[in-house]
């Protein structure tokens, strides 16, 4: 579960007990997918492992929260935090896009 962390579009946290990694491939899933997620020490590892990835990490304690609830890894994120979940992504497009200098 954690090397997929280095694989993310972004990593949620809620910030500091908790973090959630999520994947999507625009046009081979039908949402994103959560890649790792954990709890205390799992988190701070999740975190480390992004930052040193250069994965993005986003502070958002609702979310955080209810995709840890909601989602086990491997799952998709469900339609009830689909909206909120695709509003994270498309700000780290934008991010990256702005950072390569294509935005």
């Amino acid at each position: 579960m954690l090397q997929a962390v280095a694989k993310a579009d972004v990593v949620i946290t809620n910030p500091t007990h908790l973090a959630v990694a999520l994947r999507y491939e625009t046009g081979k899933m039908d949402a994103p997918v959560m890649v790792a997620k954990g709890a205390g020490f799992v988190a701070e590892k999740i975190k480390q492992i992004a930052r040193h990835a250069g994965v993005p990490i986003v502070e958002n304690k609702s979310l955080a929260r209810g995709l840890f609830k909601a989602v086990k890894v491997g799952q998709q994120v469900p339609h009830t935090l689909y909206q909120a979940a695709a509003e994270v992504l498309a700000y780290v497009y934008r991010l990256k896009r702005m950072h390569e200098g294509t935005g």
